[in-house]
Formats: C-alpha cells, sequence, structure tokens
C-alpha cells in the first residue's frame, strides 16, 4: 500500500486499495489422491507442528488446506472437487503471507475428472461427433444437460445420484447397492470420458475448439491444481514449491502388488501410457520453468516392494519433512520481512480503513434505487455545512438495506461538498476496531487527525475513554475552525456497538456538528433503546431518515443487477416466483436471500422442485436446511454453532481444529469408512470447504485480533442458529469444546480418546490441534486466547478452571491489560461476577478498578512492574482469607524477586484495598474541585474546578457525558436545569454561563462582576418563571433565561460585604440577611424592597451562612457568633447558639432535620412544625474543621466531611450513630453529594473526585489504617508502632499497633507537638513542643521519663535529630540550636548535658536540622540556606543555598554524607567533609514537586526519598543516578530503612513494608521515568565546576542506542553520563 492508496483511505475515497494480506500463511497442498498417503501423513505428524510453532512466533496463524486427505469417493458425487480445489488455492494466493502453494508430485498423473461445465457451442460441437452414433449421443445427453438460466447457456453434468441414487448412501443395508452404483459409475464414467477425448481430440484436429480447450478434458486434478498454484508467478515473487518423489526403475517392477499404488494404470491392471505421457510432460514443464523451486527426493523399493518399516524408507520421510520445514520457513521469513519492513506504526489504523472501504464497495457495486432518499441526506448536508447544526439519523427495521444505504452516501456525500471533503466511514460491528466505541473513536480521531494533518492524540488520551470522547469533540471543532475542507463522519448500525462504556447512551455522540463537519448514524429502531435517546437529544424531525421497503420495481432492478454479476438469467415462472415472494416482504436481506437461492436454479429444474421463503428469518431456515440435507445436520449445526458461540468470531483454522476436537461431528463423519490413519483423527479439510462453499457470502470474513475470522452475515442469521442448534445443553457443549481448544487442552501431541462406530473400539488418537501458549515470544501475545478463553469458560460453566487460568493468574491479567486494555480485562471480571457470586473475583476486580486510573496515565505502554506491586500491595490484605488471592500475591512475590530490573517488593499491603466503600477515584481537572452539583433525579453530577473546566458524569455508569470548556476562571456555582437538558454556571472569570447538556454546547456567555464571590456566591434558577438569580457578595441580578437579557440589578443600602442572599420557591420571595440581623425581602419579578426587619438578638452579629426552606417558606441563617436562626419572611425568629462561628447550614429534603456546622463539631436540629430548633443530645465530632455535609435521600443517613479527610457516616434514626468512617480522600474534605447509595467527595485541594459506596460488604474490612493529617510521624525499627500527634487534638500523642490496626496509647504533652523522633535503639520517643520543652518517653513502659524546659525564653521546640550514634540529640529553637547527650532509658537522667550550644541569626527561621555524633549540626532555613556548625567554631559554613524552605535534611549511616531537599525540585547528596555536594538531583513532577522525608539504606549504597509527588524514589550513591520511581497514592511522610530494604508511612495512614532489589545489571531499555510524567536530571561535581552525570527519559536520549556495556556502566560507573527526562 503506497502513500497515494493510503491519503485515498484517509480521504475516505472510494479506489481499488490493496488490501495488506492478514497474519496469515495458508498453503494448499497438492498431492495424487492414493500415492501420497505415507508422505501426507509424515508432513500432518512431524512438518505442520514445527512450521506451525515456528509461525506462531511471528505472530502468523499457520493453515494447511490439504484436499485429498480422509476423503473418501462418495463425498465426490457433485463433481465439485476439482473447482472447490482451484478456489482454495486462489484463497491462499490471496490471504497467504508466506508460501502458497506446495505440491507433491510422484509417478502417478492422478485421476483426470469430467469437466463439470462445458458451454453450450463447445458441447453441441463434441456431441455432433456422434450424430450416427445414438447409444452415444444418449449417454451424453443422459448426463450432460442444457441450462438457459446460464449466460451463455451451459451443459453441465449431473450429481452422480441422479442416475445412481445409492451411490453416496453408506448405510450397511445398502452396502450391496452402494458398491454395485459405485461399479456402475466407474464404468460409466470411462465411457464418458472416452467419448469426450475422442470428440475433441477431432475437433481439434478440424480446427474447431483450440489444443487448451482439448487438453481440459485429458488433464488430471493435480494438472490442474498446479496451473492454478504456479499461475502469475514471477521470479522475484516465488510463494511455491514442488517437490518430487522419484521412485528409480518403477516400471520394472510393473508385477509386484504395489505397483498400481505408484503409477497410473488402466482398469485392466496396465500401465496407462496416456497419463504416464502427460506427466512426462507436466514435469519437464516444471523443470524447465521451475527449477529453482524443485526438490527432488528418491524412494528406494527393496525387490520392488515398499518396506514402511524400513530404516531407508524412515529416512526419507524425515528428509522429506525436513526439507518441507526448511524451505516454508524460509519463504515465511523472506515474505513477512517485505512486509515488516513496509509496515509502521499506523499500520493498523490503514487495515481498518481498508476494511470499511472494501465493505462500502461491494454494498455500492449492487446498490440501486433510494435515489430520492440520498437526494434528500445530500441536500440536508450541503444546507448545513455553513451553520451549527444536528446530526442526520437513519432508521428502519432490520434487513431494510441501511448498511447498503450509509456505504452510498459515503460516496455521494463527496459530490454535494466537494471534492476535498473527508469522509470517515465505519460500519461498526464489522471488525474487532469498530465493535467498541473506545477503539472506534480512536480510529476515527487518528484519521482525522492524518488527514487534516493535526497532531495525534498523546498516549494517556487514547488509553482514557473519558480523556478521548473530549479529544473528539474538540477535534471537531478544530477541523471547523479550519475552514476549509469538510468532514462527514458516518456511523452505520450504533445498535451493533458494545455496551461498554455506556456506548448505547451516546453520550460519546455529539448533538450539535459545527460549521463543515457532518455527522451521519443509523440505527434499528428499537434496538438497545437508541431511537429513542437520539429522539430525546435531537428532537427535530427533519433530522430523521426512514428506510421504507424497496418498492417491486427496485426489487426487480436488484435482482436483474444481482443476476447480471454471476452472469445468469431465471425463467419467467421463476423471476414470478422471486417477486412474489418479495412484495410480500420487501426487505433488500430477504431480496438477497432470494437471490441467492434462485442462481442455483437451472431452467430445468422443476417447478415442484423451486422454493423461496415469505419472510428473512424463514429464508435463513430453509437455507440451514438445504445445508443441512447436502453435508449433514451434526456438520453444520455445529460448524455454525461454533461461530455463533464465539466472541469475536472464528478463524478457519481455528474452526477445522475445533471440528477435528468434536467427538459428534468426527463420529458422524466416520460413520461409514474409516480415518486413514488411526493415530492421527482430523476432520477432512474437504468437508469443510464444501460447507462453506454453498453457505457462501453469508460467512462474512472480519477482523478480530488481528486474524481474519469469519462470522454470520447479519444478525437474523445468529438468531437462527441460536433457535435451531443452541439448546441451553448443546450450547454448554459448544462453549465446552471452545474452552479446550483456546485453552490448549489437546494440543502438543496429547491424545484424546474417541470411540468411532465403524470400528467399534476406543481409539487414543492426535486431533492435531495448535498450541496456545499465553505468549508466542517475548513481545508477542496470544489475542485468540485472551479473547475468547474467559468468554469459552465461563459460559461452558468451567468457573474453577476460569478463576485459575484466567482471574486468578496474575501473567494473564499482566498480559491482557498490556495487549488490549485494563477495560477489556474488567469486561472478563464483570461477566463472571454477573453470573456467579464470588467475592475473591470480586476483590480482584474491584481492586483493578482501584489501578485504572494509574495504569491510565501511563505513557509509553504499561509498565508491568507496576501492576504486580500495586496488586500485591492491594490484596495482601486478604491473602490469608481467600486461597485464590494468596496465589495470586505469591505469583505477583515471585515476579518482582526475578524482575531483572530495580524494583520495590511489597512485603505488606499498604494501598487502598478492594472490597471497602471507595469504588474508583475520577479525573479530568488540573486544580481543586470548587463545586459539585446533582441533577434532582441524582442521575447526573456537574462539577467545577479551579481550572474553569466543568465536567458532566452519568453517575449510573461512572462515564463521562461533556467536558464543558469556556470558563477561564475558578467555577464557584453550578445549577443543573430543565430535567438535566441546561446548566448555568459562574466563575471568577466575570460571566455567567447557560449550557446544552444535551449537546455539551454553551448556549450564551453573561459577563457580570464577580469580585465579590470569595464572600458569598450564589446561583438559583427560577424555572417556572425562567428566570437566573446571581449574587456576588452585595450584588443581586436577575437575568431572562431563555435570552440571557437583564431582568433587575439589586445593589443599594441595604446590602454590604457581609450580605447573604436566599431564593425561595416559585411565588416567593428573595430574601438578604446583613450585618446586625438585617432581613430584607424582595420582590423577586422587580428586584424592588418589599419589607426590612431587624432581627432579634442578633444587632452585632454578621451572617456566615444561609439556606432555603422552601417548602416552610424560611430561611436558616447562621451567624458568626455562633446563632443559629430560623428566619420568617415577617421578620420572626427563632435562635439557638452553638460555640463557635457556624461555617455552613443543609437541612434533609423534607425539612426535618437542619445540620449546623462549626469547628470540629455538627449540630443536627429538629424541625417540627413550631419550627422550634430542638439540638439533639450529642453533637457530631470530626478531628478536624468540618467543612461540609450532606443528607441521604430519605434522611437517615448524614455525611459530614472534614478538614481531618475523614468523611463520616451517621444514622439519625432514634439516636445519633457513627456508622462509619471513610478515609482515603489525602486532602481535606470540601464538597460532598450523594446519589442513592452513592457518595462522591471532592476537595479544594484536590484535582480529583472519588466514588464511595454507602453499602458495601464490612466484611472485607481491614486492618485500620492510622489517621494523621500532620506530617510529625516516626515509627519503630520493626514497624510494629507509630507514633504521631492525635487528629484535632495536637497535645496528645498517638501510639498506633500497626498489626491490630488500634491506637495502643495515647499519652498527654499539655502542649502542641511540633516534632518527634523515635530513637530506635534505646527505645525512646522524644517529643518537642510549642511550649518548648522536650518530652521524653520510653517506648516499653510509655513513662514519662525525661523533660528538658528550653534554655532561654521558652521558645517552641522548631525540629529535633538523633546523631547515627544515638548518643546526641540536637534540638532547634527560634533562635538557637542545642545538641544534648542522649543516655538510655534506665539512666538517671536521659537527657544529659548541653554538649554544644549555637546561636542562629534572628532572621533566619529553622526548618530543618541534622546532626552527626561529633555535635556537628546541619541547619535548613525556610529561605533554603544551609549552615553547618561545627564545635571548633561558633560560626557556620555557608553552604549552597536551595530556593525555597529546607523541607528535609539526612544523614548517612558513617555521617561522611547527607542528603537535602527543599519545596523546589533540587535535592542534593553533601560530602559533609569536604562540605561541598557530590551529587544535584533535579526532579519536577507534573503537579507537585519536594521532598518530605528521606534515608539512606543501612549499608548507604541508596537514599530513598518521599517526595511531594506522591513518589517514593531511590537514587543510587554511587553515581546519583535514578533507579526507580514508586507512585504511592499519597505523600510519605516518614521512612526508615531497614536489613530488606524500608519502612514507611503515608497520609492515607498505612505502613509500608518493602524490599528493595537492585540487580547488578540493568536491562538496556530500562528507564526508571517511563510511565511518570517528570523531568529529572542529575549533576556531579567535577573539580571546580559541575556537569550533568544522568541521561534518561524521552527528550533527553540521544537518537542513538547505546551498547550494553554503556548501559550498564549508568548504573556502575561513579561519573556516568545520563540525563533523565519524562513528558
Amino acid at each position: 500500500m503506497n502513500a497515494g492508496h493510503r491519503d485515498a483511505l484517509l480521504q475516505g475515497e472510494f479506489r481499488n486499495i490493496p488490501v495488506d494480506r492478514p497474519n496469515v500463511v495458508r498453503v494448499f497442498i497438492s498431492s495424487t489422491f492414493t500415492d501420497m498417503t505415507m508422505e501426507r501423513d509424515a508432513l500432518l505428524d512431524k512438518a505442520y507442528p514445527e512450521v506451525q510453532a515456528f509461525c506462531q512466533k511471528l505472530g502468523l496463524v499457520f493453515e494447511v488446506v490439504d484436499m485429498r486427505w480422509g476423503v473418501p469417493d462418495a463425498l465426490t458425487a457433485d463433481h465439485m472437487s476439482t473447482e472447490l480445489c482451484l478456489r482454495e488455492i486462489e484463497s491462499c494466493q490471496r490471504m497467504s503471507k508466506g508460501p502458497t502453494f506446495i505440491a507433491l508430485v510422484g509417478n502417478r498423473y492422478g485421476y483426470r475428472p469430467i469437466p463439470r461445465v462445458i458451454e453450450e457451442k463447445e458441447f453441441e460441437e463434441l456431441l455432433s461427433k456422434y450424430s450416427s452414433d445414438s447409444k452415444a449421443s444418449k449417454l451424453l445427453l443422459d448426463w450432460f444437460w442444457k441450462d438457459n438460466n446460464a449466460i451463455p447457456p451451459v451443459y453441465i453434468l449431473q450429481p452422480i445420484t441422479t442416475h445412481l441414487p445409492d451411490y453416496s448412501d453408506r448405510c450397511p443395508e445398502k452396502q450391496a447397492a452402494h458398491e454395485k452404483a459405485v461399479q456402475s459409475w466407474s464404468e460409466l464414467q470411462q465411457q464418458i470420458a472416452d467419448l469426450l477425448r475422442t470428440a475433441a481430440t477431432q475437433a481439434e484436429q478440424e480446427g474447431q475448439i483450440q489444443k487448451e480447450a482439448k487438453h481440459k478434458y485429458f488433464k488430471s486434478v493435480t494438472e490442474f491444481e498446479i496451473d492454478q498454484g504456479l499461475r502469475d508467478t514471477r521470479e522475484r515473487e516465488v510463494h511455491f514449491s514442488i517437490f518430487i518423489r522419484d521412485v528409480p526403475n518403477i516400471q520394472d517392477h510393473y508385477d509386484q502388488q504395489q505397483f498400481h499404488k505408484f503409477i497410473d494404470v488402466t482398469n485392466d491392471g496396465s500401465i496407462d501410457t496416456e497419463a504416464q505421457e502427460l506427466l512426462t510432460s507436466l514435469k519437464s514443464q516444471i523443470i524447465t520453468k521451475y527449477s529453482k523451486n524443485l526438490h527432488v527426493h528418491q524412494m528406494q523399493l527393496s525387490n520392488g516392494v515398499l518396506d514402511e518399516q524400513s530404516e531407508a524408507h524412515g529416512e526419507y520421510l524425515n528428509n522429506l519433512c525436513q526439507s518441507f520445514v526448511e524451505d516454508i520457513k524460509q519463504q515465511i521469513l523472506s515474505r513477512v520481512k517485505d512486509c515488516r519492513d513496509a509496515r509502521d506504526e499506523m499500520n493498523w489504523l490503514f487495515e481498518e480503513l481498508a476494511h470499511h472501504t472494501a465493505l462500502c464497495q461491494t454494498k455500492c457495486s449492487i446498490f440501486c434505487g433510494r435515489a430520492q432518499l440520498l437526494a434528500s441526506i445530500c441536500r440536508s448536508t450541503e444546507r448545513q455545512n455553513t451553520c451549527i447544526h444536528r446530526p442526520l439519523v437513519i432508521h428502519g427495521p432490520s434487513g431494510t438495506g441501511k448498511t447498503a444505504i450509509m456505504s452510498k452516501l459515503a460516496e455521494e456525500v463527496r459530490k454535494s461538498l466537494g471534492k476535498g471533503t473527508v469522509v470517515v466511514t465505519r460500519l461498526l460491528g464489522t471488525s474487532a476496531q469498530s465493535s467498541e466505541i473506545h477503539s472506534v473513536l480512536r480510529s476515527v480521531c487518528f484519521q482525522v487527525c492524518l488527514a487534516f494533518k493535526f497532531k495525534l492524540p498523546l498516549a494517556h488520551v487514547v488509553n482514557s475513554y473519558n480523556e478521548l470522547v473530549r479529544f473528539f469533540h474538540s477535534l471537531l471543532s478544530t477541523v471547523s475552525k479550519k475552514n476549509k475542507e469538510a468532514l462527514v463522519l458516518i456511523f452505520d448500525s450504533l445498535d451493533q456497538l458494545s455496551s461498554n462504556d455506556g456506548a448505547h447512551r451516546l453520550h460519546w455522540l455529539p448533538k450539535e456538528c459545527p460549521p463543515k463537519v457532518h455527522l451521519i448514524i443509523s440505527t434499528l429502531p428499537e434496538e438497545c433503546n437508541i431511537l429513542n435517546v437520539l429522539q430525546e437529544a435531537i428532537p427535530s424531525q427533519e433530522c430523521y431518515f426512514k428506510v421504507e421497503p424497496l418498492s417491486c420495481e427496485h426489487g426487480q432492478q436488484v435482482i436483474d443487477m444481482l443476476l447480471t454479476t454471476v452472469r445468469r438469467k431465471l425463467t419467467e415462472e421463476q423471476q414470478e416466483l422471486i417477486l412474489d415472494s418479495f412484495r410480500q416482504c420487501g426487505q433488500p436481506l430477504m431480496l438477497k436471500l432470494s437471490f441467492d437461492e434462485a442462481k442455483r436454479w437451472s431452467s430445468y429444474m422443476p417447478a415442484s422442485e423451486l422454493y423461496v421463503a415469505k419472510g428473512t428469518q424463514e429464508a435463513v431456515r430453509f437455507l440451514y436446511a438445504r445445508l443441512e440435507k447436502k453435508h449433514g445436520k451434526v456438520l453444520v449445526s455445529h460448524a455454525l454453532g461454533y461461530i455463533a458461540c464465539s466472541r469475536n468470531g472464528l478463524s478457519e483454522a481455528e474452526l477445522k481444529e475445533i471440528l477435528s476436537l468434536d467427538d459428534e461431528v468426527l463420529g458422524d463423519i466416520y460413520q461409514y469408512w474409516s480415518p486413514p490413519n488411526k493415530d492421527i483423527i482430523c476432520l477432512p479439510p474437504l468437508l469443510w470447504t464444501r460447507l462453506r462453499y454453498d453457505i457462501g457470502e453469508y460467512l462474512v470474513e472480519r477482523q478480530a485480533d488481528g486474524f481474519p475470522v469469519l462470522g454470520l452475515y447479519h444478525r437474523q442469521f445468529v438468531e437462527v442458529v441460536h433457535e435451531l442448534y443452541l439448546t441451553t445443553k448443546e450450547k454448554a457443549k459448544r462453549h465446552a469444546v471452545l474452552a479446550d481448544f483456546f485453552k490448549g487442552t489437546w494440543s502438543l501431541g496429547k491424545r484424546k480418546t474417541i470411540t468411532l462406530p465403524l470400528l467399534k473400539e476406543t481409539l487414543i488418537a492426535d486431533r492435531k490441534v495448535c498450541a496456545q501458549p499465553l505468549k508466542f515470544g517475548d513481545d508477542l501475545v496470544n489475542l485468540r486466547k485472551l479473547s475468547e478463553l474467559p468468554h469459552q469458560l465461563l459460559n461452558a460453566g468451567r468457573i474453577d478452571e476460569l478463576k485459575q487460568e484466567v482471574l486468578g493468574n496474575m501473567e494473564w491479567i499482566v498480559c491482557k491489560i498490556q495487549a488490549t486494555g485494563i477495560k477489556s480485562l474488567l469486561e472478563d471480571f464483570y461477566a463472571c461476577t454477573k453470573q456467579v457470586d464470588c467475592p475473591e473475583v470480586k476483590l480482584i476486580q474491584d481492586a483493578l478498578l482501584l489501578i485504572w486510573p494509574t495504569i491510565d496515565f501511563m505513557e509509553n505502554g504499561i509498565d508491568e512492574s507496576v501492576l504486580y506491586t500495586e496488586m500485591l500491595a492491594r490484596l495482601d490484605f486478604f491473602k490469608v482469607s481467600y486461597p485464590m488471592i494468596g496465589e495470586l500475591c505469591l505469583q505477583c512475590e515471585k515476579w518482582c524477586a526475578a524482575c531483572p530490573n530495580p524494583i520495590f517488593t511489597p512485603l505488606c499491603g499498604f494501598f487502598q484495598p478492594p472490597g471497602g466503600p471507595l469504588r474508583t477515584t475520577l479525573t479530568g481537572f488540573s486544580k481543586g474541585v470548587t463545586v459539585m452539583e446533582l441533577s434532582p433525579d441524582g442521575t447526573v453530577l456537574m462539577a467545577g474546578s479551579r481550572d474553569g473546566t466543568m465536567i458532566v458524569w452519568n453517575l449510573q455508569d461512572i462515564e463521562v457525558i461533556h467536558t464543558l470548556m469556556g470558563h477561564s476562571g475558578e467555577v464557584r456555582c453550578i445549577k443543573v436545569i430543565h430535567n438535566k437538558a441546561h446548566a448555568v454556571s459562574g466563575s471568577f472569570d466575570h460571566t455567567l454561563r447557560l449550557w446544552n447538556l444535551l449537546t455539551g454546547k454553551e448556549i450564551y456567555s453573561i459577563p457580570e462582576d464577580h469580585s465579590n464571590y470569595d464572600h458569598f456566591a450564589l446561583l438559583q434558577v427560577d424555572e417556572a418563571t425562567d428566570v437566573i438569580y446571581s449574587v456576588s457578595g452585595a450584588q443581586i441580578k436577575a437575568w431572562h433565561l431563555k435570552n440571557g437579557e437583564p431582568l433587575f440589578q439589586i445593589s443599594d443600602g441595604n446590602l454590604d460585604y457581609t450580605t447573604c442572599t436566599a431564593v425561595l420557591g416559585p411565588n416567593s420571595s428573595l430574601l438578604t440577611v446583613s450585618f446586625g440581623g438585617k432581613l430584607c425581602v424582595w420582590d423577586k419579578t422587580k428586584g424592588t424592597l418589599q419589607n426590612a426587619h431587624c432581627l432579634t438578638g442578633l444587632s452585632i452579629s454578621t451572617p456566615t451562612c444561609i439556606f432555603p426552606l422552601r417548602n416552610q417558606k424560611k430561611v436558616a441563617v447562621g451567624f458568626d457568633e455562633g446563632f443559629v436562626a430560623m428566619v420568617s419572611l415577617d421578620g420572626s425568629c427563632v435562635t439557638a447558639k452553638v460555640n463557635l462561628s457556624v461555617t455552613f447550614l443543609i437541612a434533609s429534603e423534607d425539612e426535618k432535620c437542619l445540620v449546623a456546622g462549626f469547628g470540629k463539631y455538627a449540630r443536627v436540629y429538629k424541625l417540627d412544625c413550631s419550627s422550634v430548633l430542638k439540638a439533639l443530645k450529642t453533637d457530631l465530632k470530626h478531628g478536624g474543621s468540618v467543612q461540609t455535609a450532606v443528607f441521604s435521600k430519605d434522611g437517615r443517613l448524614l455525611i459530614t466531611g472534614s478538614n481531618d479527610e475523614i468523611i463520616q457516616v451517621w444514622s439519625l434514626l432514634d439516636n445519633v450513630k457513627l456508622m462509619d468512617s471513610m478515609k482515603g480522600m489525602g486532602v481535606p474534605i470540601t464538597s460532598l453529594s450523594v446519589s442513592g447509595s452513592t457518595l462522591i467527595s471532592a476537595s479544594c485541594s484536590a484535582y480529583y473526585l472519588k466514588i464511595w459506596s454507602l453499602v458495601y460488604d464490612h466484611q472485607h474490612k481491614t486492618i485500620t489504617p492510622f489517621h494523621n493529617c500532620t506530617a510529625i510521624t516516626d515509627l519503630s525499627q520493626d514497624g510494629k508502632l507509630v507514633c504521631f500527634p492525635q487528629t484535632g487534638d495536637l497535645e496528645k500523642l498517638v501510639i498506633w499497633n500497626t498489626e491490630e490496626g488500634v491506637a495502643l496509647h495515647t499519652l498527654d504533652t499539655s502542649s502542641e507537638v511540633f516534632c518527634l523522633a523515635v530513637v530506635q535503639l534505646k527505645k525512646l520517643l522524644i517529643c518537642g513542643l510549642r511550649s518548648g520543652s522536650l518530652l521524653v518517653f520510653c517506648m516499653e513502659t510509655w513513662q514519662r521519663v525525661g523533660c528538658q524546659l528550653q534554655p532561654g525564653q521558652g521558645e517552641a521546640v522548631q525540629c529535633i535529630a538523633v546523631s547515627r550514634s544515638e548518643a546526641q540529640l540536637a534540638v532547634a529553637y527560634s533562635s538557637s540550636i542545642a545538641v544534648y547527650e542522649l543516655h538510655s532509658a534506665e539512666a538517671e537522667s536521659v537527657l544529659g548535658d548541653i554538649l554544644v550550644m549555637f546561636h542562629t541569626p534572628p532572621r533566619l527561621a529553622l526548618s530543618s536540622v541534622a546532626v552527626r555524633s561529633d555535635c556537628s549540626v546541619l541547619l535548613g532555613m525556610n529561605t533554603g540556606e544551609l549552615h553547618l556548625y561545627t564545635a571548633a567554631s561558633s560560626l557556620p559554613t555557608i553552604l549552597e543555598p536551595h530556593d525555597s524552605r529546607v523541607t528535609c535534611l539526612e544523614t548517612s549511616h558513617n555521617e561522611l554524607y547527607a542528603l537535602s531537599g527543599c519545596e523546589g525540585p533540587i535535592q542534593r547528596i553533601w560530602n559533609l567533609s569536604e562540605q561541598k555536594w557530590d551529587y544535584e538531583m533535579f526532579y519536577k513532577g507534573l503537579f507537585f514537586q519536594g521532598v518530605v522525608c528521606a534515608a539512606f539504606s543501612q549499608d548507604d549504597r541508596l537514599v530513598y526519598t518521599g517526595s511531594r509527588d506522591r513518589t517514593i524514589k531511590v537514587w543510587d550513591l554511587q553515581n546519583g543516578s535514578l533507579l526507580t520511581v514508586q507512585y504511592v497514592y499519597a505523600e510519605v511522610t516518614r521512612i526508615v530503612p531497614t536489613v530488606e530494604s524500608m519502612l514507611a508511612t503515608t497520609r492515607l495512614g498505612y505502613l509500608m513494608k518493602e524490599r528493595f532489589t537492585y540487580p547488578a545489571a540493568v536491562h538496556q531499555g530500562y528507564n526508571p521515568l517511563r510511565n511518570i510524567k517528570a523531568s529529572c536530571w542529575v549533576r556531579a561535581r567535577d573539580g571546580k565546576g559541575a556537569r550533568r552525570v544522568y541521561a534518561s527519559g524521552q527528550n533527553n536520549i540521544s537518537k542513538e542506542t547505546p551498547k550494553a556495556e554503556q548501559i550498564r556502566a549508568l548504573f556502575q560507573n561513579t561519573m556516568s553520563s545520563r540525563l533523565c527526562s519524562l513528558l
């Protein structure tokens, strides 16, 4: 396929595009029938399996077509064998990516068939030679009947059973009659052949026919095949081989019994000299023309007898097999190399485009009629080309020809819109790439980008369905803005899309098209409710075009056209029969079925044998019945059943092997004759070829998993297969055999028993099916197995195997994610959990859901190490409880242990486990989420962000409906209205915007001042009056919803910066409350003041929040002094008092409960008709300030969110009860929403939302994580204890038992804890307090064993550090640093004397400290400065500063080095003796940067750093290089090195135990940042200067690939040269 072809495909032009050959090596084996049996068996047993394995490693399917194997003569009664063989050779030449034809030529010329069809003129010329021989004429006319329906007319040789009905009857009771019929045909055949050959010879001599025409009467099947196989070959394209078997002096052994087997003989047993002469001529041509492709092997006879057991004969067969294998491998490699040289990374796209183009061309080639419909659609596209418009919808019942119309439109729209129009056509469901909406959009986006020369979407966009939908929508806008060529997208058969990703809800489909962009779609009227969804979203009837049945006139035209294409006609009676049937149905599909039946009709066929169905399904049933009659019900029903039961279709090679595994099929085939080899039993290929030929075009070829597969033509064909052949029992059988095949149960020579009726014995035979490994090579996966095996095991009811082989197989999980994406893998889990209640499968599924967002953001492919470590870190919690999960974890551990790259291996569970309330994470924003709004029915969620973006989700399936781009500033207000059809938003960009949520487009934008949004922001829409009320602080505006025109504005003296506003319901008023309790009631329609009141008892109070109680026509108002007031329109109010300023108010839907948030508490009030505020006895308490709350719809549950990062669920039935605490948000929670049992949480500090379930299986709860919202953390050396300040009360210290998940002790410190340190060997816990005191606790008794006041003015302890010897304690105050002598807990005084005291400049704020055993101290400042104090001098050494606050200082265990980290991207390794840094490491993440904590490994070879980007990194101190980066979902607050590796704590409250392994030899392609969006480089000091010494990553990698030695040097040499960067 050249560049011109590719451009044509991208443009959607219909040209004769050469289709790339599929990944199939399909070889036809030609040989004579009986004398090559041993060779064919040897090849089948030895050569084919080796070639098959070879092909699999190249990603190819190997298929041999041997039409002679296992076939009795009775199957040739219709004389079709020769034609079928030639068709198969053509198929091999068309498909094979490798050799296409192999001939085995011996000393037999072979069977010479009578031509089945002879043209009228030629036959009558031959017949005329017997004008005087009535007997000869009668014999010819008895067997050759004239068919006037052929154009031109022909004479057809009648099936043998026409005159010899017992010929094909192999029943035992008819054996004698059968044998007589066979003998009769043998004699008749010879007579007919002799007559035709004699006549042809005479006709050729008289010049009436050409020599070649004469030769076909003498020609053997073998020569026919060789002629076809070698046709049109050129020297540079050799795709065939000929193997000649030479038996020396064979004619000298004429008298031997075996002689006739190896040479042509006549009926009387003499040598057939005519055949031998023809064979000699054939061999001469082969040797002359094709000597390069010739392989000659000698087979020796022993005294004229072939000894099959002799060593010489075995050597001959082995040599033949070896020569065959070597030759075919060489040809395959040559072809594959040529193909791969021509391939590029876009080949998948062009294969897809070529597929749809070819299908469209096929449909258009026989298209007629529908001119008016086509013209109407084309006029619509032309009329709408310059304006915003809606998509066009084509709909009609199944079989009405919608696909043909859509294909024709792809041709016609270019004529109406212009030659440069780009037409993107997808006939959905006809290929694997067009069956899932994700893959459809992927290919469409790539095609459009390449056609218009736009940049292609990035990998993370392509990986994420939601991101891809956003890209698709923006891409259409970009095309429109280009304002040049038009773009037409044609999506046929939306109902053929899989329901995955909510495809049938059509959120992905733009409901409006910009100028120059057109969408034309088609669907069935009732399937999947698609048409109803479209009619709701696109109400304009002018967008809909219904496909009506074809008229009888058009039906006549179609029939005539179809008949012309096959050079046939019908008699008047036959034609009327077809049209009469069509009048009753009128569907093109019915017409097609009728035509395919009628083209078989000859002119001499009796009217009694003519039949045309009255409906489509009846026609399909009749087709299947005809196939059963000819080929047997078992073969037909099972073959069609396997295709229908497959997930994506089956290749021919697969289907033949599957049928070979089916004992019922083989038993039916071999009921009257024995297989040729009892050790090898397969389906005779001829049987399948005959069946496929008779099925014809109703068995269609499409692409799946990179290979051509067979599927049924139309859904109605599948439905009839299920109706006729797939009862529940039979369906299970089909799935079971399919499961065995794709599992590889009977491959690699494993024998399967079978009992054949004729033999009356059980055989144990090799079925010769291909192996089914998960991978054929390191980078080549078995996509067919990945796709089909889960589906087959599940539907076969083999759940244990499904769990073991697939769902519980980590290699499978990783392989499928890498090959087809996590979504495809999850579909297997969904299918299983839908049918089977299995908690461990559900846990694994939920673990994958939690990992999904991380996988979506991976660039450059899926990093399998992330999958293994994530699964282990999430599922380790359950490995004891569930054997399947235990085995999965063991697989992960083994893989990590064998990993050739640097890697962390989790030793416990420390990521958010599955099975809990957290379901998934929603992303799409780049900054914090500021507002969430649910639609009234709770099905649609709309959220706005600080980045100005808004996203609309469907909560039923957690799918993105729209991403709304328009605001340039933080979104503060959202209101969803009109039954989810529209929304209004307000932003700090000083605009209000109205959005159409059906189309995702902005309707209008209103500029208005939002400067006071910081104080108060409100957006309310009165749908009854179509008015928008917009409030920004003291400014209130009303706008007409329909057109955005201003209605009124209120900004008089009654309003000030303290004003809070509420809009009551329809026919009510607008209320404002300002400082001093001033209540104003305003007319909602005019904005005029109606009443003003001063609320009693609130004269010095400032309102902080307001909530309308519309049912009661009141408002609840919160004030800064803690008052909660229920205010009526007349100014009366009832108040209650809380201890602190009220931060928010919220009421239940029935307004029976009101909640007020204040400080760390929320108070629940019960509201009754008297409006008395009755508080419940117990306030709801959090560890931090309560920021938000939400009621469940029924008011029974209250969910609160706080700065302590915890969500609490409270039951309000009877007494308030805490039901659940949900941890995992990782940031303060500022917004909550509830839809049914789904909870959504958001934060102004996080760019994501979390989805939680309020109803989940609590038995899966794991060990409770600790809760610490500060970075003040330390832990014991064994990791059993974690120490941290209590959330909400920093004057208490929590000692947490990580093994049991409980607080072991809570220690009172009487002052806020500022810092703490665990002294590991001495088992001490030291706390630095705000008061300036130091507290020391013994970690064995938890008794206070020391207390030291600050030597001075009571300055707070800023930070503390312990030397590596644990003999020194450095304490940093605001202006000084004291180094204490530190003793054990048993000593009289744990804190000894001050060994040294350093005074720091007053202008510097200390932020971090490290101390060495020589009492030298390294200080880090908020300004980024670094000072090194030593005992020898009172003045510090000023080290090179950081450019931001120093956050971390850590010394090595030998105290020769130190690491300094800051809030910026720079961290340094210091040589403390030289007082200079050795390495400077730059690392900048996508969202965050800076180091939080660090630790040196115990051998000081590595440095572990925990960063604000929520990763742990490992650096090599030998060369400064980055070894690995592990994303851990939360900031790491403390790292402690261990013998195995390290322990760490995270902000989510988990203790991480991991082993880090660092192999001596690292894979040359290893890049620690290959899947992380970050940039990194390392510099090393070199004399007086510095140079970069670390190179890796996309942007900075040299174009030349480093040698392996250079790669190893990067990790092993001290001053290696690398630069690390990742986009």
